[in-house]
């Protein structure tokens, strides 16, 4: 089967990006080191939908590295960078992936990765499971089960697991420690005030910004936000979450009373229409519209396109809304998410964490294939442990240990 990608004349500068992250993910060389010999991926077939980009770019070549005959696509239209997906496809990866692809080339990519009929796979939000139970179960007759590292396609599985149709076991690698606590807050954090900030190229101190949904993504942009010297308001639906919000010192309200205060919006909620059309009259002249969640639907794009008198291109990744009330708001990134669509997306440092917890869940989902049932399983703790440690190690950090006195007095009644 022939890759699908934009141009392969791209691929020594996206070779040159791949090679960079590889020398900032230290966990997946230990990884390599660790496996590399055994290549416990032998003889399997894998599909990736992730966003492509050099870090899952190098995720791919891991699979390959340990055995796997992967096939890699992109998780978002936007996202895919085609000097990464040429650059990849003459490592024996194959791509089917191209920026900027429509909706129904997309979907057939994605359709392209799974008639292979894998063995594994690695989704990101939830396409490859919604086919393979939907409209192609089919080329899910050699499957193992999968990984998924997103809040929306975490979503997605309970309520397939709630309704017992999740027809193959799925690793919930989006809740392992190693991941929400890292990639959800510092990542998410960093890579979308890095994609807002090289598409407006306008400042944030003195700004307001409204985060809505203050789970830990939204923690890590609200972080970011105020480290950048705006004022944050914090919207959210969670009484929880809203009062560790003001605990932290940030204003919640309402979306409709923060419409008319902010001047950035980003969304991280895994829901829709958070900023939809009865919020658009709302909204300050010149406001800035961003999300951060997994699709397209937490600003809700079409309503306010549908709702504007006229949208135009102003910049790379900036649409212009002129609204009936004469004032103009600004969409980032078509409404999909800001720090890939218009970014490079979290630092590979931060990605090295996810993708290691990735490659060795697939492993245990090798491993033990035929004793898994149907259902959604946790992260095992070994396995954060493990990454944690040898993320420590790389940065030169080391901790204490437990006496066998010590470890006896934690696990005894008679304290």
């Amino acid at each position: 089967m022939q890759s699908i990608i934009r141009d392969i004349s791209l691929a020594p500068e996206g070779r040159l990006k791949i090679n960079w992250v590889r020398e900032h993910m230290p966990v997946l060389a230990e990884i390599l080191n660790a496996y590399g010999a055994e290549k416990p991926f032998k003889g399997l077939k894998a599909a990736v939908s992730i966003h492509l980009e050099a870090k899952s770019a190098y995720l791919s070549e891991m699979l390959n590295m340990l055995g796997a005959e992967v096939y890699a696509t992109g998780s978002n239209p936007l996202s895919t960078q085609d000097d990464v997906a040429a650059a990849l496809s003459e490592s024996g990866v194959t791509v089917f992936a191209k920026h900027g692809c429509t909706a129904e080339e997309y979907e057939q990519y994605l359709i392209a990765a799974l008639s292979v009929k894998p063995d594994i796979i690695i989704d990101d939000g939830g396409d490859l499971v919604n086919i393979l139970h939907e409209t192609h179960p089919e080329y899910a007759v050699n499957l193992i089960g999968g990984c998924e590292e997103t809040t929306t396609g975490i979503i997605r599985l309970r309520a397939r697991e709630r309704e017992g149709r999740l027809n193959f076991p799925m690793m919930n690698v989006n809740d392992g420690d190693c991941k929400h606590l890292f990639d959800n807050r510092y990542g998410t954090g960093q890579s979308v005030w890095d994609g807002i900030n090289r598409t407006t190229n306008l400042i944030v101190a003195g700004k307001r910004v409204v985060v809505a949904g203050y789970g830990f993504c939204g923690k890590g942009v609200a972080l970011r936000a105020r480290a950048l010297g705006a004022e944050v308001i914090v919207t959210e639906v969670d009484s929880v979450k809203a009062i560790e919000a003001v605990m932290d010192g940030y204003t919640v309200m309402p979306m409709a009373e923060a419409a008319p205060l902010g001047d950035f919006f980003i969304t991280v909620t895994g829901c829709k229409d958070v900023i939809g059309k009865e919020i658009f009259p709302l909204l300050k002249d010149g406001a800035l519209l961003s999300n951060a969640g997994h699709f397209d639907v937490e600003v809700n794009a079409q309503a306010l396109k549908e709702y504007a008198v006229s949208v135009k291109r102003v910049r790379n990744n900036i649409e212009e809304c002129a609204l009936p009330n004469g004032k103009r708001v600004y969409l980032l990134a078509e409404g999909r998410l800001v720090n890939l669509a218009a970014g490079d997306g979290h630092p590979a440092e931060i990605m090295d964490m996810s993708f290691a917890l990735q490659i060795l869940c697939a492993k245990f989902l090798s491993d033990n294939r035929g004793k898994l049932e149907n259902k959604l399983y946790s992260v095992p703790r070994e396995v954060d442990k493990f990454v944690a440690a040898v993320k420590l190690r790389a940065l030169g950090m080391k901790i204490d240990s437990l006496s066998p006195e010590q470890a006896e007095y934690l696990n005894s009644f008679n304290v």
